[in-house]
């Protein structure tokens, strides 16, 4: 079960892609985001501001992510919507911004909702974004 959705998947309904934590990479994340966001027949602009959270929130990580770190992306498919969960490796002792911070407030504008948890060394968002549009 998906953390945000509640809705049962199949392995065929999820994509995993890693990369290394380097701003230079983040490209292959907002491409992925924007081509499972059009599967679902999302609207150009909900694509659009998908992609804007998911690059919001790969530099959230990014900035605590630990030396040769690598990000973890976890892409969820249902009918009407998609769940991204980004994790990456930690620097002992760091912390994601507040849910006040201008970054959370910007990913819970342009997504359904947004969620973030540090456990174990590991820092996880994830995204859940619900198609507006009709078919």
């Amino acid at each position: 079960m998906t953390q945000l959705t509640g809705q049962p998947t199949t392995d065929d309904d999820v994509v995993h892609l890693t990369v290394p934590a380097d701003g230079g990479y983040l490209g292959v994340l907002r491409t992925a985001t924007a081509g499972l966001a059009a599967r679902l027949q999302f609207a150009l602009d909900e694509i659009e501001d998908l992609r804007i959270a998911v690059d919001e929130a790969c530099a959230m990580l990014l900035a605590i992510a630990s030396r040769g770190a690598e990000l973890d992306c976890r892409f969820t498919v249902t009918e009407d919507a998609l769940t991204v969960e980004v994790t990456v490796p930690t620097v002992p002792g760091t912390k994601l911004p507040a849910e006040s911070s201008f970054a959370w407030k910007v990913l819970t504008a342009l997504t359904t909702s947004a969620a973030a948890s540090a456990v174990d060394g590991r820092a996880t968002i994830s995204l859940l974004t619900r198609r507006a549009s009709g078919w």
